[in-house]
């Protein structure tokens, strides 16, 4: 094995080595702009972190199983997960053996940054290695990988995807430049092997690598280098707390354009929707089209089934609610009057149950609960039984952050002045607001599938099992917002029989009533309600159940057969003991 040339140099080398400046010192320059974006304070955990064993060895991980693997498209679709992992996995293989092979056989040019990439070129027998052989397999593995990309382009039906993002322009400049450089290094390496040094072929490839190098910090393909910085960010504590800046920009940026949030996505029942997913919400921030950005964040239910099925994990609702945060309005109203005046009674050594607004406006659950309570001889108070108390979610999910902070601490004092020690509620809205932006030290909150399922194994409730059978609806801020999923369902199945819908737990279809959407009528919601009732008709149950005033309010003015909340279920199916 010998150099084929002494200069070692040949002029087609040199659009690489433009492509590969460009892409490293723009990605640089964004990544440093992101991280003078963060606060101070995630600034800091963020350098702290880099210096972390356990959390070094945990971002190290996952970049390889997210960004070079895809192990959660593998769970999601194998196909399309093969399709990802062979191209991302087989290149960055491809990169490492060469390297290690210029390291083995030539250590002396491991400075030459474009011998790994041009190896059979300008070593003569270098085809004959191991390596190199190895490396073969990992071409082929990524033109099988490109193969299936170039069938899902024309053809996502095929991959199980009903809708896939119509790309700009400069993204499929992208997009044909990546798809060309294997074949062109699959050629080239095959004529040098016969004896065809095919320069032209070697200045196909060079220039293909250039040109998606080049494309890369400005188009969809900016997701591979920004989601590892994402990981790093989120394994630190980064959280998103700015709209369109640091850790909102690095999740936009992560963004693949993949498309799967847009079958996933529920308000696309309704075709006039479709161009409002989060897949271009992101596109729409990386242009920074503030007026394009405000309509899709208006507009979306913030159910959280985006963030559910996207591979990066892109918090789609989150960044809506800072955009919305961000805008300006021509009034400003006054909510410092909200909550005032509402007094919380003393709850020493008994359970506080709060119902929240939407349960207010269907009294039947909150009686139901109350019901319960009673049967299984609970002492309690009832918080807002008269109502007025708000929890402040609706002015959160409008991006009123400072008003429902305000609100929330209002709320926060008079709880714990009331002496409880557990805070039980009926509505998921209520819930999760009480669980991620309260802060109540000593006090458990706790929503009542998961309480009543707690008296259930106590034996403090003893059910008569019904002949009806339920299909349980996962509320998205009960189901997805906070991970309760079981315990509904053993409910059930000790008071009735319990059917599965085909979508459910995290793939529930949002029911439609949503408060988190600002702006979309009732006519385009009815679509949504029916999409979410079809899903839920097809498990044949005799009887729709659900744990969110919402939901149960929303599916009882559109379903042909009958609706129940949870605690009416629980109430009607146990006795007293």
């Amino acid at each position: 094995m010998a150099e084929r040339f002494e200069i070692g140099f040949h002029p087609f080398v040199i659009p690489f080595l433009a492509g590969m400046v460009f892409v490293l010192g723009v990605c640089f320059i964004k990544a440093v702009i992101v991280v003078s974006q963060l606060d101070e304070g995630d600034r800091k955990k963020w350098f702290r972190s880099l210096i972390h064993p356990n959390i070094l060895i945990k971002n190290l991980v996952d970049i390889i199983l997210d960004c070079l693997i895809h192990v959660r498209l593998w769970k999601r679709n194998k196909v399309l997960g093969f399709m990802h992992s062979s191209i991302a996995f087989g290149w960055f293989m491809i990169i490492l053996l060469g390297h290690l092979q210029v390291l083995i056989y030539f250590p002396e040019k491991l400075s030459t940054c474009y011998y790994p990439i041009f190896f059979d070129y300008f070593i003569e027998g270098g085809q004959y290695t191991v390596i190199s052989k190895i490396m073969d397999g990992f071409l082929l593995l990524i033109l099988a990988g490109i193969a299936l990309a170039v069938v899902k382009r024309f053809w996502s039906r095929l991959f199980g995807m009903r809708r896939t993002t119509r790309p700009t322009l400069y993204n499929l400049i992208g997009l044909y430049s990546l798809w060309a450089i294997f074949p062109l290094r699959f050629l080239a390496e095959q004529c040098v092997r016969s004896g065809d040094l095919s320069v032209p072929l070697w200045w196909a490839y060079s220039i293909a690598l250039c040109t998606f190098m080049t494309v890369l910090p400005f188009g969809r393909y900016l997701h591979i280098p920004a989601e590892m910085l994402l990981i790093t960010f989120r394994n630190a504590g980064v959280g998103i707390t700015q709209p369109h800046k640091g850790m909102a920009r690095v999740q936009a940026d992560s963004c693949p354009n993949c498309g799967v949030c847009i079958d996933a996505c529920p308000m696309n029942a309704d075709p006039a929707n479709l161009k409002d997913s989060t897949v271009y919400l992101t596109r729409q921030l990386r242009r920074r089209n503030q007026e394009r950005i405000r309509e899709i964040s208006d507009k979306c239910l913030l159910c959280g089934k985006c963030t559910s099925v996207c591979q990066v994990g892109v918090d789609g609702p989150k960044l809506r609610i800072l955009s919305r945060a961000a805008k300006k309005y021509r009034i400003s109203p006054d909510f410092s009057n909200a909550g005032a005046g509402i007094t919380v009674p003393s709850a020493e050594n008994k359970v506080l149950y709060f119902s929240g607004c939407m349960t207010s406006l269907t009294p039947k659950i909150g009686r139901s609960v109350e019901s319960v309570l009673k049967k299984a001889g609970i002492d309690y108070e009832w918080m807002d039984r008269d109502g007025g108390l708000c929890c402040g979610r609706p002015l959160y999910t409008a991006g009123r952050l400072k008003e429902a902070a305000e609100l929330a601490a209002r709320n926060e004092k008079q709880i714990l002045e009331s002496g409880v020690r557990v805070l039980l509620v009926s509505c998921p809205i209520c819930y999760r607001e009480f669980r991620e932006r309260y802060n109540l030290p000593g006090i458990r909150v706790v929503h009542y599938a998961d309480y009543f399922c707690e008296l259930m194994e106590q034996g403090l409730l003893r059910f008569e099992k019904s002949d009806t059978c339920y299909v349980f609806h996962d509320p998205c801020e009960l189901g997805r917002g906070c991970g309760i999923y079981e315990s509904p369902r053993r409910l059930i199945s000790k008071a009735a029989a319990i059917a599965e819908a085909p979508k459910n737990r995290k793939e529930s279809v949002c029911c439609g009533g949503s408060l988190g959407s600002l702006s979309l009528d009732f006519s385009r919601r009815e679509k949504i309600t029916a999409a979410s009732l079809e899903n839920l008709y097809r498990s044949r149950a005799d009887a729709i159940a659900t744990a969110c005033p919402l939901c149960f309010a929303t599916f009882a003015r559109y379903s042909d057969r009958p609706v129940k909340d949870l605690a009416q279920i629980i109430d009607e199916q146990t006795k007293q003991i």
